[in-house]
């Protein structure tokens, strides 16, 4: 089964075994709606119930049926929250899961590799791809529509226009 990042624990919440998660989605209303779940233990995937959830600023505290008292919940620290494929939420065009981006061979439009795409982290504006170049060094690029001529995640492949990358791309000395 493959499974998607949703939150990442952070710390028990109060003394009943609820913890406070940091949302790794936009959007994090889906939470209301996350009855099941699984939490990442190494590469094991234990299914979990979610029975309540409420949106903070800056994080999520969920009830978590494995979760009962404090204790349970400081277990939980570090560990990652997830959902199957069958119930992530569905994209709009021209947006992607982050899973799907990373280990996407990135190319230039002739064709040619240029690198593998590492890592994604938000900017707030947008988002920045970490691209390992085949010298082993790294670029980071943001996330434009204008950079992406083709993004083909069932292919794990990626071609950047060139021009907007010799404009928006910093490479690593």
């Amino acid at each position: 089964m493959d499974f998607l990042r949703v939150g990442l624990v952070a710390r028990p919440h109060g003394i009943n075994g609820d913890v406070k998660v940091i949302p790794l989605t936009d959007n994090v209303e889906r939470f209301y709606d996350l009855g099941d779940a699984y939490i990442e233990r190494g590469v094991r995937h234990e299914p979990v119930s979610v029975s309540n959830a409420r949106i903070q600023p800056d994080a999520v505290l969920l009830t978590l049926s494995c979760s009962k008292t404090r204790d349970d919940a400081e277990k939980l620290r570090n560990l990652y929250i997830c959902v199957d494929r069958a119930h992530a939420v569905k994209l709009p065009p021209d947006t992607y899961f982050v899973a799907d981006l990373i280990g996407c061979a990135v190319e230039s439009p002739e064709n040619s590799v240029i690198g593998r795409l590492n890592d994604v982290y938000g900017t707030g504006a947008n988002d920045v791809y970490v691209v390992i170049l085949e010298n082993g060094k790294k670029l980071q690029v943001p996330a434009l529509k204008k950079l992406l001529k083709y993004v083909d995640t069932a292919n794990k492949r990626i071609v950047f226009d060139h021009d907007v990358l010799q404009e928006v791309g910093l490479y690593e000395d």
